[in-house]
């Protein structure tokens, strides 16, 4: 059975954002341990490069957690899949002439619109869009001579 209106935002993400809404948060919500799952063996070459490259970088942001493998492979595989079509593009352009005559698009012009649409998706579950990100306020980190009173009376 299909969900009506929009998907649900995470607890900790509302938490973040001051729970603009005021809805009750979902104290039951599952936390995952955040630690970045390991790369998949069957990833393309290229998506396994992609993935070494943004893994850390998200786990370090709370993001990637070990349930995230599935999602975050999708992520790179269109990622790989994506590259390889403008590759071709820039390569061999974006249009041939048919044995009669007629211009015609290559399909790699179908393919890399694809598979941007996937990687977009992706991109914003994971936070990796600027838009995406806007919604985000990252808590600051605390040094060892902040006092939280004199943050408060200060109003930071």
């Amino acid at each position: 059975m299909a969900t009506r209106g929009r998907k649900p935002k995470p607890t900790a993400l509302k938490v973040i954002e001051g729970n603009p809404g005021k809805r009750p948060l979902n104290k039951a919500e599952p936390k995952p341990e955040n630690k970045a799952p390991k790369c998949p063996s069957w990833l393309e070459k290229e998506a396994k490069k992609e993935w070494r490259r943004m893994s850390k970088v998200l786990e370090t942001l709370g993001i990637l957690t070990e349930v995230d493998a599935a999602a975050f492979a999708g992520y790179c595989q269109a990622y790989a899949r994506w590259k390889e079509a403008e590759e071709f593009l820039s390569k061999h352009g974006t249009i041939f002439k048919t044995p009669s005559g007629y211009i015609q698009q290559v399909p790699q012009v179908s393919i890399a619109q694809t598979y941007l649409k996937i990687m977009k998706d992706f991109c914003a579950e994971f936070g990796l869009t600027p838009s995406s990100r806007s919604r985000i306020v990252a808590n600051e980190k605390l040094t060892e001579n902040d006092d939280p009173m004199e943050r408060l009376l200060k109003c930071k």
